[in-house]
This record gives C-alpha cells, sequence and structure tokens, in this order.
C-alpha cells in the first residue's frame, strides 16, 4: 500500500514522493537546520485523488480550461481516511498550532527552470480547515499560470503530480528571501539578503521595497535600507496585508550580528546542496527559520581563468611536450607536471623567465625566451635546432621578444648553465642505475600508496617517497635529454648533406637494435601480448603506463584498463605489416644506405657509425627516461585517488592543486569549496577544439572557438599576421612516398576509424598513438618537429611522415586522395572527397 503521509523529515522524501519543496525541506530538515515541524502529503495521495477524474483534467488543460479544471476539483472531495490522517498529523504537532500548506510539484525547481509561484499556498490554517486547503492546493497544479509554464518549458502535464507540505506557520517578525550568490553578477563571495517586517509573502510577491544587505568573508559589506510601506500578517481567518508603522518602514529588519548569523546558516545550505542557493528565511523572537531552498536559477556559472597568455607579448608553442600533454589538464595535473618542469627543465626556474604557461588548459612553452636568450648570448644561429624540436615558425611571423636587456639575460643565464651541467653530470652517472630499478620502484611506490589507511600517513608519504620518486625520474630526463650537446641535430643534418634524406633517415634508424625503444614499447608489447609470449598482468606491469593521455592524472592508464588492451588487440588484426616485418623491411634499408655510404666515404664509415651510435644511445636514454616519468606519473595518479578514497571526496580532488589536496589530507575542509567552480572550469575548456600550434599575445580561447574563421595553426593578437598556406607542407618526419584515402581523427579513441593502408592524419600523435602507426600508410600531422618521439617511431618503422605542417587538418578533409612525400615534406591533394552539396 501507497504511503499517503510522511513525516517532513522522512528519508522517503524525494522528488518522486515529496515534490521539490518537500524534499528540500526534508533535506534541510534530516541536515538539523531550523527548519519548521510540519509533515508532508504525497503525489501517491494527489494520484489517488484524481484516479476518477484524471483524464478530464488533461483533456481540459489541452484545451487551456483552467476554470473547467478548477470546477472538477470542488466537486470532489478529499477522501475521508486521508483527512482524517492530515488531521491528526496536525494534532501531534500541538494545541491547534497554525499552519502553511503549500504545493510541492514533481516538476518544481528541474534544472533551467523555476515553477515557484505556479502553485498556490494558504497561511495561518487549522484543524477542520486543513483538508480543504490541501484540496485547493491540488486545484492550483492547473491553474493557467501553471499549464502555461509547463508548456512553454516542454513539460507533458501527464507528467507532473503534486505533493503538499503541511508545516507550522512561524508568526514572524521579520522574514525575507536569501541568495547565497549575488544573482545579479553571480559572485560567489557575496550573500545577498531581502528583508521586510511580518511573513515573508510581501517580498516574494513583491509587494515591498525590502532592506538589501550584502555579507562577504562574514562581515556587512553593504546595507540598504527600503522604504517598507506593507507588511503580512497573521489574523484569525488567515493573512492579510498591514502599513508598516511609521517608526518601522525605514528602520533596518536585520542588525549587522544577525545578517552575518543569517548569512552563516546561508553557507550551510549551501554546502548542502553543493550550489548557491535561494533561501526563504522567517526570523520570530531572534530565532531564524528556513522555510524554503531551492537553487539560485539562472545564475552566470562561475569559472576560473587559466591563461597565461594575458601576461604579457610572447609567443607561445604546443610542440614538442605539448604533444605529450594533448589534453586540458585538471588542476591536479597541473601542478604535477609544474613540479616536472622544475626538474626536468631546469631554465623554467629562472625569476621573471615564464618558460611555460597554462592556457585555457593547456600546456604551452614559451618561445620568446628561447629566442631572447639566443639572441643575448650570440646564437641565433643555433635556432635551427629549436625548430627541430618544437617545429617551424611560419615565414614572415615576428618573434616578439622579452623587455629585458641582454647584460640581464647574460648575468641569469650564466650561472644557471652552470649549474644545470654539473646536475646533468653527476645525473648521467646515476642513470644507468636509476633506468635498471625504475620499474619496481614505481610499483613499490604504488603498493604504498594503496597500503595507506589514514589521510595524514598518505600526506607523509607524499613527502618521504611520491616526491622523491618524481623529482629523481625528472632530473634523470632532463639528463638524458642534455648528454651529447648538439649530437641529436648535428648528427641528422650532416648525414643529410652526405647521403640525402632518405639515405640519412634509413642510417639513422635502429635505435630499437641496441635495445628497446621505450615508444615502440607499447606497440612491441602488443605483439608479443598476441602471440602469448607475454601474459596481460606483465603487459599492464611493463607497458601499461603508456598512452595517449598519459600525463593526465584523471584518466586510467592503458594497465588499469582491460577495455584499452582488448581494443587494441583486435586493431592489430588490421594491421597492412606486422610490426616485426615492418623493423625487418627498415633493417633492410638501412643496411643497404651504410653500404651506400661506405663506398661513397669510406674513410669517414667508422667515425660516423660510432656518431650515429651515439645518436641511437641519446635516443634511447632520452626515450627510456621518459617513459619512467609516466611510470611516476601513474604513481601521481594512485596517490590522488587514494587521497580521494581515503578523504570521502573521490574525483573531486582532480580539482584541487597539489597544496590544496596535501592540506584536505591534514584536515582542511578550506580548498573544498573551490571545486564546482574549477570543474566547472575544467569542463568549458575541455569542451573546445584544440588550440592553435602558435599563439602570440592575448589570446581567449572561448573567443577563438566561436569564430568560423579560426585558424588551427597560428593565432597572432597583433593583427594582420602570416597568410594560411595553400600547400600542406611540414617535415619530413620518415622517408617515402604514398598514395591514399586521407583518415582525419580528432583523437586516438577515434583509431578504430583508421583502416589499414590509410594515412592518418591528425593535430598531433604521441606515444598513446603508436600501437595504430602499422595500420597506416603514412601519417601527416599539425604539430611536430623531426626530433618528436611520434616522429622517429614513424622513422623506425619505415612509415612515410609529414609532420609539423600546421594546416593539414584544415586544408585536408576525411576520404580526400592524397599523396605523401615523406622526403620533402609535403602531402598533395590528388581527389578531393565528395561533400555534400550547400542547401
Amino acid at each position: 500500500m501507497e504511503v499517503l503521509l510522511l513525516p517532513l523529515d522522512d528519508p522517503a522524501a524525494d522528488l518522486a514522493t515529496a515534490g521539490g519543496k518537500g524534499a528540500s525541506l526534508a533535506r534541510l530538515a534530516r541536515a538539523g537546520l531550523p527548519v519548521p515541524g510540519g509533515f508532508l502529503i504525497t503525489t501517491a495521495a494527489y494520484r489517488a485523488y484524481v484516479a476518477d477524474f484524471h483524464h478530464q483534467i488533461v483533456e481540459a488543460a489541452s484545451r487551456g480550461d483552467a476554470g473547467g479544471i478548477a470546477d472538477l476539483f470542488a466537486a470532489h472531495d478529499v477522501p475521508a481516511a486521508l483527512a482524517a490522517g492530515i488531521r491528526e498529523a496536525h494534532a501531534e504537532l500541538g494545541d491547534d498550532v497554525p499552519m502553511a500548506v503549500r504545493s510541492s510539484a514533481t516538476a518544481e525547481d528541474l534544472p533551467g527552470m523555476s515553477f515557484a509561484g505556479q502553485q498556490d499556498s494558504y497561511l495561518n490554517v487549522r484543524g477542520e480547515a486543513l483538508p480543504d486547503a490541501v484540496r485547493r492546493c491540488w486545484a492550483s497544479l492547473w491553474n493557467a499560470r501553471a499549464i502555461a509554464y509547463r508548456e512553454q518549458n516542454g513539460v507533458a502535464h501527464d507528467d507532473v503530480a503534486l505533493a503538499v507540505v503541511v508545516q507550522e506557520l512561524v508568526d514572524a517578525d521579520a522574514a525575507g528571501v536569501m541568495f547565497t550568490a549575488d544573482p545579479v553578477s553571480g559572485a560567489r563571495d557575496r550573500t545577498v539578503i531581502n528583508a521586510s517586517w511580518g511573513l515573508g509573502e510581501a517580498v516574494v510577491g513583491g509587494h515591498v521595497t525590502p532592506d538589501t544587505i550584502v555579507v562577504s568573508a562574514g562581515v556587512v559589506t553593504e546595507a540598504r535600507v527600503g522604504d517598507k510601506t506593507v507588511m503580512t500578517v497573521r489574523t484569525p481567518d488567515g493573512t492579510t496585508e498591514r502599513p508598516v508603522p511609521a517608526g518601522l518602514r525605514e528602520a533596518p529588519v536585520l542588525d549587522e550580528a544577525e545578517a552575518v548569523r543569517l548569512a552563516a546558516i546561508g553557507s550551510r545550505v549551501q554546502e548542502l546542496y553543493g550550489t548557491p542557493m535561494d533561501v526563504e528565511w522567517a526570523r520570530r523572537d531572534g530565532e531564524f527559520r528556513i522555510l524554503q531552498a531551492r537553487p539560485v536559477t539562472g545564475l552566470t556559472e562561475q569559472v576560473e581563468e587559466w591563461n597565461d597568455s594575458l601576461k604579457g607579448e610572447y609567443l607561445w608553442t604546443g610542440g614538442n611536450l605539448g604533444e605529450a600533454i594533448p589534453d586540458v589538464m585538471t588542476p591536479a595535473t597541473w601542478s604535477f607536471v609544474q613540479l616536472f618542469i622544475r626538474e626536468a627543465m631546469s631554465a623554467s626556474t629562472l625569476p621573471g623567465f615564464d618558460l611555460v604557461g597554462n592556457i585555457g588548459g593547456r600546456f604551452y612553452m614559451n618561445l620568446s625566451v628561447m629566442h631572447s636568450v639566443a639572441g643575448a648570448l650570440g646564437m641565433r644561429r643555433r635556432l635551427g635546432a629549436v625548430e627541430q624540436i618544437f617545429g617551424r615558425m611560419p615565414p614572415g611571423l615576428d618573434v616578439p621578444l622579452l623587455k629585458v636587456s641582454r647584460w640581464e639575460i647574460v648575468k641569469r643565464v650564466l650561472p644557471m648553465a652552470v649549474r644545470i651541467r654539473r646536475r646533468v653530470r653527476d645525473n648521467l652517472r646515476e642513470m644507468p642505475a636509476f633506468l635498471a630499478t625504475a620499474r619496481r620502484r614505481g610499483e613499490a611506490v604504488r603498493d604504498r600508496i594503496a597500503a595507506t589507511t589514514e589521510p595524514a600517513e598518505l600526506a607523509g608519504l607524499w613527502e618521504s617517497d611520491v616526491e622523491p620518486y618524481l623529482v629523481t625520474a625528472s632530473q634523470m630526463l632532463e639528463a638524458a635529454g642534455r648528454q651529447g650537446g648538439t649530437t641529436l641535430v648535428f648528427t641528422r643534418d650532416r648525414l643529410r648533406a652526405m647521403m640525402g634524406d632518405v639515405d640519412a633517415e634509413a642510417m639513422l634508424t635502429g635505435v630499437n637494435v641496441g635495445g628497446e625503444l621505450a615508444s615502440l614499447g607499447p606497440v612491441m608489447g602488443l605483439n608479443r601480448l598476441a602471440r602469448g609470449e607475454i601474459d596481460r598482468d606483465t603487459f599492464a606491469r611493463v607497458y601499461g603506463h603508456r598512452g595517449p593521455h598519459e600525463f593526465e592524472v584523471s584518466i586510467a592508464r592503458p594497465g588499469e584498463d582491460p577495455a584499452w588492451i582488448d581494443g587494441a588487440l583486435a586493431g592489430l588484426r588490421d594491421l597492412r605489416d606486422d610490426t616485426a616485418a615492418l623493423l625487418a623491411r627498415q633493417q633492410e634499408a638501412r643496411d643497404a644506405a651504410w653500404a651506400r655510404f661506405a663506398r661513397r666515404h669510406p674513410r669517414q664509415e667508422a667515425r660516423m657509425r660510432a656518431r650515429v651510435t651515439r645518436w641511437n644511445a641519446v635516443v634511447r636514454d632520452r626515450e627510456s627516461t621518459r617513459s619512467e616519468v609516466i611510470r611516476a606519473f601513474w604513481a601521481l595518479r594512485a596517490f590522488t585517488l587514494r587521497a580521494g578514497e581515503l578523504t570521502g571526496h573521490g574525483d573531486d580532488l582532480f580539482h584541487l592543486y597539489l597544496d590544496e589536496i596535501l592540506a584536505v589530507l591534514r584536515g582542511s575542509t578550506e580548498p573544498l569549496a573551490r571545486i564546482p567552480v574549477r570543474r566547472a572550469t575544467y569542463l568549458r575548456y575541455a569542451s573546445l577544439p584544440p588550440y592553435p600550434a602558435l599563439i602570440v599575445g592575448r589570446f581567449d580561447p572561448v573567443r577563438w572557438a566561436a569564430d568560423p574563421d579560426r585558424r588551427a595553426d597560428l593565432y597572432d593578437a597583433r593583427g594582420g599576421g602570416v597568410p594560411v598556406s595553400d600547400t600542406v607542407t611540414g617535415f619530413p618526419g620518415a622517408p617515402g612516398v604514398v598514395e591514399g584515402v586521407a583518415r582525419v581523427l580528432s583523437g586516438p579513441e577515434d583509431g578504430d576509424r583508421l583502416r589499414p593502408g590509410e594515412i592518418l592524419v591528425t593535430t598531433l600523435t604521441n606515444v598513446g598513438w603508436t600501437p595504430m602507426f602499422p595500420r597506416a600508410a603514412a601519417v601527416v600531422t599539425d604539430l611536430g618537429a623531426p626530433l618528436s618521439h611520434a616522429s622517429i617511431v614513424a622513422r623506425e618503422l619505415g612509415i612515410p611522415a609529414v609532420v609539423g605542417t600546421g594546416n593539414a587538418t584544415m586544408r585536408l578533409h576525411d576520404g580526400d586522395r592524397v599523396r605523401v612525400d615523406g622526403e620533402r615534406g609535403t602531402v598533395e591533394l590528388l581527389t578531393p572527397a565528395s561533400r555534400p552539396a550547400k542547401g
């Protein structure tokens, strides 16, 4: 049998049972907030009452006949058993206690809508009169206002029902409404209180100009006294409006202490709901009561601005590390990335030099710093090396330089360069031992994280184990990247001059021969798993930290996600060639190129082989240490997840910065209030397309995304700028000429759209894309450079690649037939895909 009456604080009082107002009051009462006593008449009672004439109600509503519906309700009395139950529930509250009878609809206060005022309320009702007041509340679900509002908002009449809240009427000497965020500006740090004399109906109904008080940070910051001409008061027969006594019209309703106390109650209500609230309140004899609370509608969503481009007129690039960190970063990830950068790129700690930045949640590097330092040190001719790492500058682009004197740059840079050189030298000595034990260390750190049982214990583990692990891995990557000086750049340039592009690229492959290249690890591991040489647990342990989103700690690693492994294994069935076959074919090309070198330059073969061996070792060390940094980021994900488990805040902690996570682990609740704004900010930026590869000056991601003529290659706030190229050209990533159908992918999750032998076209690739490389006939990217690890993988597999085009995804479309020349770095459109006609 369905329940017709519920106590006000009953846990069963949800939206479907008690309507919006009833469910809200029940939630407030259960939380211990000062809510007047009462009871609820459920939607089941309403449905039982209208069962015999509901079809007539809906038919009349479809005709807009509100008067006919009122007659139907007037002709039907409240069932005797329910009426008796209402009177009995009232009697339990005390001797003839005056009540407020308010409607509570199931469609009330849905997201984006407010049904406040659509149904009726009855005040100062007692005993025998209560059942009839309930019947009139039910009838108000079908008044002309409510019918029209539902139709305007697409709420079907069949879908609504009405509960009724019967609650003690506070004989208020003052009442009003309170917004826990400013309803005009949207500011979340302002509580706005409207107050007037008597019951609250005069304020809610707009019959009076109330006092307005603003409370911020526990202090009244604004107070305006309204001209309160009328007040709602109780009478023996209900309520009525009377003039406010002359002495009270311009007197403040609340003093500062009361306003602060009321705002504190509002903060408790907001904390309970996790969103700004519209709260009706009443005061009697200095005590406050909460009569109703609902989310503030129409409030501008509060977000933060994550935008280092506002710091000045700099040239920012998303190349290189931006390719490895392709996602909008959660605050936790940005904290960890900053710590990683501090140790792996010591130059980023130079005061006043913003070498890295967060633009709309995405990682960028400041090329203005590099160009300024190169100029100050007389090394402008070496900027070609920067392009091979970060990507090519569009012809004619004027790079803005730092507004710092040459002497100031030299004074800051040289001492740091000496310190870095010493640290790199020391860390290179430690690197073999680090690499030999790094995987076991990563597993041990994750095990210790999982074993923690108290939040404070986990905070201590951060300092003793987790942070030192990340710091060491990051410093090893710095050492690996700086060893050999300019070996990577100038060995390649020298070989190309001596042998041409095709032979030079072939001679530089074979990195995987002297030991597994970490960037090839996932695809090699998947092949071993498919052949049964290793099991799934081994794959997850050895390779499971690598993936397309490996820096973003809020995203599961492949080693945590069986579905990722299943999908990757399924993809192996569609390969053009087995990975081993691609490597073997490339070895034949490499051997033939070396034979030609020996015939052409017999006296230089031994020396050049030594240089290439050094090249391979540098590449291998760099990729191995990069892989171990990512393994450390797996531990950082485990740390953040465990922090959420131990504190009971779950995934919310991804929206806090590291210092805030540690504060929460040590008992502070203050950072938790920032989570809704951070989450909204993250979702706002994550909904936008990837930003341009190059950004000059101040950049607004939202405005840029809304521009139908936006460019994906370059944004220059100075205006004018470099025209978009009509041709698709870039760096020769790996030689070879192929023709095929272009498959333009927005992310690795779309990888199943790439058919064997098609040409992969995308914004960027990283190690997470490499399992699909053997399926592709060629790879074309907007971002990239010859020394990006995706380019190295393409060369190792002998897959033609053109990287760093800047405009491939702008100029090429899904289904276009194209010719990719990886030797010249060009992509030629042969046959456009058929496009739907514009109507």
